[in-house]
C-alpha cells in the first residue's frame, strides 16, 4: 500500500512538471495565442468632449424639449389634483361640525382613498419620467456610439476616448480632440433623418 501511495505521488509530480512546462514555456514562432498582432507606435487615439457634444446635438436638444413638455403636464396635472384635494379638504374641515359620525367616517374615508391615489399618480408619474429618461440615455449612447464607429473606420482611428470632468481622460492635446467633426456629423444624420 505504501508503495502505491509512492508511485502515485511520482506520477502527479511528473503531471505538474509537465503541465507547468507546458504552460511557461516560450510559444515558438509558427505558433498563434489568437490574439491579433498590433504595433503600439501605430495606434490611432481621438477624443470628444461629451459636455460639449450633449450641448450641441440637435438630437438631444429636441428630445429634451418633448421631455420637459412632459414633465411640465405632469406638474401642473400633480398641482391641479393636488389644489382640488386640498380645497375637499378644507370643505371638510369647514363642515364637520355640521355632520354626522357616518358622514364624517364616510368622508374621511374618501379623502383617504383620494390621497392615496394622488401619491400613487406622483409615483407613477415620476417613474414613468425616469423611463423616459433611461431610455433616451440609451438612445443617446446607441446613437452616438454607432456615429464613432463609422467615423473611426473612416478615419482610421483604433480608440475614440470621451472626456468630461468624470473621466479618466485628464489630458489630451487638441489636435485629437474630434467634437467638432463628431457634432457635425451627428447633427447632419439628425437633420437627413428629420427630412425624410
Amino acid at each position: 500500500m505504501k508503495n502505491l501511495s509512492l508511485v502515485l505521488n511520482a506520477v502527479l509530480l511528473i503531471a505538474v512538471g509537465v503541465l507547468y512546462y507546458i504552460h511557461f514555456a516560450p510559444k515558438s514562432s509558427g505558433e498563434s495565442s489568437g490574439s491579433t498582432s498590433f504595433d503600439i507606435g501605430e495606434l490611432k487615439v481621438a477624443y470628444i468632449n461629451s459636455d460639449s457634444v450633449m450641448e450641441k446635438y440637435d438630437y438631444l436638444k429636441a428630445r429634451v424639449e418633448v421631455l420637459e413638455a412632459k414633465r411640465n403636464k405632469i406638474e401642473q396635472d400633480f398641482r391641479n389634483r393636488a389644489e382640488s384635494l386640498e380645497k375637499e379638504i378644507q370643505a371638510y374641515q369647514r363642515n364637520v361640525n355640521n355632520m354626522t359620525v357616518g358622514q364624517v367616517r364616510a368622508v374621511e374615508e374618501d379623502l383617504g382613498k383620494k390621497q392615496q391615489n394622488l401619491q400613487l399618480f406622483e409615483q407613477s408619474a415620476t417613474q414613468e419620467l425616469m423611463n423616459d429618461q433611461s431610455k433616451l440615455n440609451k438612445e443617446l449612447y446607441d446613437r452616438i456610439t454607432a456615429f464613432l464607429s463609422k467615423y473611426g473606420k473612416e478615419k482610421g482611428l483604433h480608440i475614440v476616448l470621451k472626456w468630461d470632468t468624470t473621466s479618466d481622460v485628464l489630458y489630451g492635446v487638441e489636435a485629437l480632440d474630434i467634437t467638432p467633426d463628431v457634432v457635425s456629423g451627428l447633427n447632419a444624420e439628425y437633420a437627413a433623418e428629420k427630412n425624410q
